[in-house]
């Protein structure tokens, strides 16, 4: 397999041409981080918008507070911070699929000005449809993970990524191997969230191998089964950002009050002290 890096004549550098070789014919293009999502009317609990956060007790604030009228102010400060230290290195992020995870990658990949890529879209790009992949993932299940080790390792081989990882990252020690040639990052996104979202995004059911008719309990029954198999690898990252966690650390009343800029703030928190250890640890090695 192999995959090239072009940069597209304009001033952001959040898009790529590629040319992916997996036991198919070359394959010719182009992966951009904004695209729409369908929606879908399956019967789902509703979301409710709450007031506004109120102030976290031991002072924390959150990227919205600090920024005002321009939430993605503090974040672009902080990656602004970070870049330096960072070099250049690539972020994966893992945890179970969904539009929070892929909101987050895109809107960390903006900040930092690298380019993003869905680990899962490429393999799916590249088997030609996503009938095809669904068709791989049942009837060939060792081929299946053998695309995602190929695509894994071409992008840990390049730099200024952010990559949503998918679940196929954390469960061999090639493809765990091959993250430490970056930064792993969990987003550890509650279950019933999760679920809500698959329904939501029907892009995502055949992911999860689900059908178009599962109903919500269904959903969220199959993803707890899958979070059990695959928690222990997704425990091995670098560093997690919990939604929940978050959230209570800001003082909202709830989650779904948590913001991607919120969400991205952490994330380059945990980075930034991620790179601070390995200077540290470089400073030490050195002889006197």
């Amino acid at each position: 397999m192999e995959i090239t890096r072009t940069l597209l004549p304009s001033s952001s550098c959040s898009s790529l041409h590629l040319h992916l070789h997996l036991r198919t014919p070359l394959l010719h293009f182009h992966v951009s981080p904004s695209h729409s999502q369908s929606q879908t009317s399956l019967p789902i609990p509703s979301r409710t918008r709450f007031r506004k956060p109120l102030a976290a007790s031991d002072g924390t604030t959150s990227a919205t507070k600090v920024a005002g009228d321009d939430p993605s102010l503090a974040v672009k400060k902080k990656a602004m911070d970070v870049s330096p230290e960072l070099k250049g290195t690539t972020i994966f992020l893992v945890g179970m699929k969904s539009s929070i995870k892929t909101s987050l990658g895109k809107f960390l990949a903006n900040v930092l000005r690298y380019y993003y890529f869905d680990s899962d879209s490429l393999v799916e790009e590249a088997a030609g449809t996503q009938s095809a992949t669904k068709s791989l993932r049942e009837t060939d299940k060792s081929g299946f993970q053998d695309s995602e080790t190929e695509v894994l390792k071409q992008l840990s081989s390049m730099g200024r990524l952010v990559v949503c990882a998918g679940d196929g990252a954390t469960q061999s020690s090639t493809n765990l191997a091959l993250l430490r040639h970056g930064i792993t990052i969990w987003i550890d996104v509650p279950l019933d969230i999760v679920a809500r979202s698959v329904v939501e995004d029907q892009t995502q059911l055949s992911a999860y191998n689900l059908s178009t008719s599962v109903s919500y309990p269904e959903v969220l029954t199959h993803l707890s089964t899958s979070y059990e198999e695959l928690r222990g690898g997704y425990a091995i990252a670098d560093a997690t950002v919990s939604l929940q966690q978050v959230a209570g650390k800001l003082g909202y009343d709830e989650i779904d009050d948590v913001t991607p800029e919120d969400m991205a703030l952490e994330v380059l928190k945990e980075v930034e002290k991620l790179t601070r250890v390995k200077k540290m640890m470089e400073a030490a090695a050195r002889p006197f």
